[in-house]
């Protein structure tokens, strides 16, 4: 592997991230590719997401935090490449305490590009969300669009993009960001609407619906979602913003519907709860130019990737009974 492209993937440890790796080096992977996984394997890191590309020979992990500049600068000069997928990302978790937030997805990033700039890494792919634009009425968010976060986290997320944009302008360092919809799939920590509502209800267990449940979603498998990442890391433009969509919006209220059916429940087993803080009631990406620039569509139809997700949650109990202590906030 010594001729390998040298991808370090920050985060990827992580429920996309763990994918995206599985995807770089599995069957379809582009060969010639050598991932080192850098992850703090924190309560929603989980190494297991590794084990299918453990023993391959391009394959290394490190325990570690992107905060750590030593340690990064140290990785981040044996590689060629970065994809960024590292953050504290739980909406509710950054309401209660801003501080992990800000410190691993502002200052980690930053660290991050210091190190990619000193030893000339490109590109440098930072994974974003749509959360940065707030919430939007009507339309879709193009890439142009100003930001309105309105939760802590979409604000860390949002400063992240900018401080990654300033490196590209300021230095010309080859920064690409990602901006995606809600992602769903297997191996997606039980914190998240529909792993939390799909381990919840396959235990028996009862289902929170904020608010009145109109809130509107788009919905991203993780297999589109990596596919996108790749599309951007391989074909993308130095210094631009790529939005990521699935092409399935849902109201919460038709997602929980959908989640209950395929669950074998029903609405008795769902609890109306209080609307969270700074709720945004709809997130939607136009996804033009990914689509124009580089081919990007989802493929996978959101029925058929909804049963697949509650099929795998079903056989892999293993996998996510032991989590749930950790996710519980």
């Amino acid at each position: 592997m010594n001729s390998a492209t040298r991808v370090l993937v920050t985060g990827g440890a992580g429920f996309i991230g763990s994918h995206y790796v599985r995807t770089l080096l599995g069957p379809s992977g582009p060969g010639g590719t050598a991932v080192t996984v850098l992850d703090k394997l924190t309560y929603a890191g989980n190494p297991a997401n590794l084990d299918p590309v453990r023993d391959h020979p391009g394959f290394a992990s490190v325990r570690g935090d992107v905060c750590d500049p030593v340690l990064v600068d140290k990785l981040v000069s044996e590689h060629d490449q970065i994809v960024h997928f590292a953050a504290e990302s739980h909406v509710d978790r950054s309401i209660l305490d801003a501080d992990a937030f800000v410190r691993t997805n502002v200052a980690g990033t930053r660290t991050l590009l210091d190190a990619a700039l000193r030893h000339r890494v490109s590109p440098f792919v930072h994974i974003s969300t749509d959360e940065v634009y707030g919430s939007v009425e009507t339309g879709a968010s193009t890439e142009d669009d100003p930001l309105r976060p309105s939760s802590p986290y979409a604000a860390s997320k949002a400063s992240a993009d900018l401080i990654a944009l300033s490196y590209h302008r300021t230095h010309g360092l080859d920064v690409r960001v990602t901006r995606c919809s809600n992602n769903y799939g297997h191996h997606h920590f039980p914190e998240k609407v529909v792993p939390l509502f799909i381990t919840r209800l396959l235990d028996g267990g009862r289902v929170p619906l904020y608010g009145d449940g109109s809130h509107v979603r788009d919905w991203l498998h993780i297999d589109d979602h990596v596919r996108a990442v790749e599309l951007v890391r391989t074909r993308g433009r130095a210094g631009e913003v790529y939005n990521v969509g699935g092409g399935t919006e849902l109201s919460n209220r038709e997602l929980t519907d959908l989640l209950l059916r395929a669950c074998g429940a029903d609405w008795s087993r769902v609890d109306h709860v209080e609307d969270r803080k700074g709720h945004d009631r709809r997130y939607a990406v136009d996804w033009t130019k990914i689509r124009e620039e580089l081919g990007y569509r989802p493929g996978k139809d959101f029925a058929a990737g909804l049963a697949e997700t509650v099929a795998w949650y079903r056989h892999n109990r293993s996998w996510w009974e032991p989590l749930l202590d950790r996710a519980a906030l």
